[in-house]
């Protein structure tokens, strides 16, 4: 018998969220929200976790929760309320619940314990944080606080009533489990909740969550190469008219090189070389637009953003400028950027070393990169 089950409420069609997906399944950092809410639901007090899907969500809910090891989802129904008493009504024999929304996905294993404790002398227990802006109606009628408090979930019940409570509710659809409890008698605590616990309900909810996952990591690359009669010049993606071109294994683009060689840096991820091997022949020739799209999907497969890149180019020939902009779209659409996140510069090493003597180009970079905290 689990003594503990999270009932997790996943079944809703999230629409101000924005978007086709509903807010369930979005990512956030590489993960589904769904996912993220599970994650945060291992906890040595419970037991199993059991998710509440709603129509044709099916594929969705599998593709979220990836490999973890869940039981079958529960068909919700047409309201929360309903998708609730559904989950309730599947679990069998358990002695305690706590019904949570996926929309609520970075729960502190702290609030779990204070719920369950409150168990001992309670039917219920919901978490709760003061409220602490000043409340009004549209009106401009300011409303006393002063006994308001914002509950959130997962809210903890003894199973059985909380089962009863819903069977008997004929009420119209409720806002959440407490006030059906209470409604049947039921006594229900309040215990000290989180803000980690808000609801992410809008785009600029999502976003939040987003920044807070996320910290940044700075790569750096560098990349030479020797010009040579009778090639051609790439750099930046852009193929520049020139009496002289880039010397390689693939096209020789130095700025693609040194861009991918700074993405990578940032993932910790080697260079561009364990990656594409010189001594590979499949990358003789290659268009480096290849090189750094890899790099690009290294990251976004490891639920990270690239923020900004900054590239210096040292030559002394031909002239950056006009060719400037031209790069930076190319960079933009190959790391699916806004341009505005694309530095391009140039300089010259008046004359000297081999730059100076026009016999190469040399390009630094600078990416960086916003990864998942425990990357």
């Amino acid at each position: 018998m689990a003594r503990t089950v999270a009932l997790v409420v996943a079944a809703g069609s999230g629409t101000r969220a924005g978007g086709d997906t509903p807010k369930q399944y979005r990512r956030l950092a590489g993960k589904a929200l769904l996912a993220h809410a599970v994650d945060r639901l291992r906890h040595p007090r419970i037991d199993a976790v059991q998710v509440v899907i709603g129509q044709g969500q099916d594929e969705a809910y599998r593709e979220a929760v990836g490999s973890r090891a869940l039981p079958s989802p529960i068909l919700g129904g047409a309201t929360r309320r309903q998708s609730v008493r559904n989950g309730l009504d599947a679990l069998g024999d358990v002695e305690r619940v706590l019904i949570h929304d996926a929309a609520r996905p970075f729960l502190p294993a702290a609030v779990i314990d204070r719920l369950l404790d409150a168990l001992g002398n309670h039917d219920g227990a919901v978490p709760a944080l003061p409220v602490i802006d000043t409340l009004a109606r549209r009106n401009g009628e300011a409303v006393p606080r002063e006994n308001l408090v914002r509950v959130q979930t997962p809210q903890a019940f003894r199973f059985e009533p909380i089962r009863r409570a819903h069977a008997a509710w004929a009420g119209d659809e409720a806002t959440d489990d407490a006030q059906v409890a209470r409604a049947a008698g039921l006594d229900v605590a309040n215990v000290e909740g989180d803000p980690a616990l808000d609801k992410l309900t809008f785009e600029a909810d999502f976003r939040r969550a987003e920044a807070t996952l996320l910290t940044p990591r700075t790569g750096l690359g560098f990349d030479v190469h020797a010009l040579a009669a009778g090639a051609e010049l790439w750099l930046g993606g852009v193929r520049i008219p020139h009496d002289k071109g880039l010397a390689g294994h693939s096209d020789a683009d130095v700025v693609l090189h040194a861009l991918t060689d700074a993405i990578l840096g940032a993932l910790a991820a080697g260079d561009i070389g364990d990656h594409f091997p010189p001594s590979d022949p499949r990358w003789r020739g290659a268009p480096s637009s290849l090189f750094l799209d890899h790099a690009r999907e290294l990251v976004a497969r490891e639920g990270g953003l690239i923020a900004h890149v900054d590239v210096t180019i040292i030559c002394e020939s031909p002239r950056i400028g006009p060719h400037r902009q031209a790069m930076r779209d190319r960079i933009a659409a190959l790391l699916r950027l806004p341009a505005s996140r694309i530095s391009i510069k140039a300089t010259t090493t008046d004359r000297l070393g081999f730059t100076g003597r026009g016999e190469g180009i040399a390009a630094q970079a600078v990416a960086t990169v916003a990864l998942p905290e425990d990357r």
